[in-house]
């Protein structure tokens, strides 16, 4: 016995199909291309959260264990913590770490102080600072132990929108963390 097939069952014809696939062609090369202009923002981000995880972990080292962190920032793209012993003026290197993908401490040209406005005079401005530490309460200090503000700026060389800040507020030791949006800074 025979049975008719309705429209509904006959399957899908050369032409559907050929639609079909140039569709997902079309969306394919988008997705390829607004990841492509992504990535910057992206390796921008995980510099930011790197150099913002280690000044967090000082911070609460020296808070819990009772002595001086120090912060140093190492170009192009270093960040390390080192303890300060007692009695002093010996150190040690408690962690170090390397930003990737081409992320460095600098400056983009056109790009602004952040809304914190702790300064623009490099890529790492504490001022006149020559080093910088968490002290046992948790707050930032130089080396003369007077507390400072400051902010370190990342960025891919001449890439505006992998540029992002980090900025310290000494006497409470508050760190933020911005993102350049090619506008404005944006608090992350």
């Amino acid at each position: 016995m025979r049975q008719r097939l309705t429209q509904g069952e006959r399957g899908v014809s050369v032409i559907e199909t050929l639609l079909v696939l140039g569709l997902f062609a079309v969306v394919s090369g988008m997705a390829v291309f607004q990841i492509g202009a992504a990535r910057p923002a992206m390796r921008g981000d995980s510099a930011m959260r790197v150099v913002m995880a280690q000044m967090r972990t000082a911070r609460e080292l020296a808070i819990t264990e009772r002595r001086y962190m120090r912060v140093t920032f190492t170009s192009p793209n270093k960040v390390e913590i080192v303890r300060e012993e007692v009695p002093g003026p010996s150190t040690t290197v408690v962690g170090s770490t390397q930003l990737e993908g081409g992320m460095g401490y600098r400056l983009v040209t056109g790009v602004p102080d952040t809304p914190d406005a702790f300064g623009l005079g490099g890529a790492i401005d504490f001022g006149t600072a020559t080093n910088v530490k968490f002290t046992p309460d948790g707050t930032m200090v130089n080396q003369d132990g007077t507390t400072t503000n400051g902010s370190v700026y990342l960025a891919i060389a001449n890439t505006a929108l992998s540029a992002r800040a980090i900025t310290v507020l000494g006497s409470t030791g508050r760190i933020r963390g911005y993102r350049w949006d090619g506008r404005q800074w944006k608090l992350t």
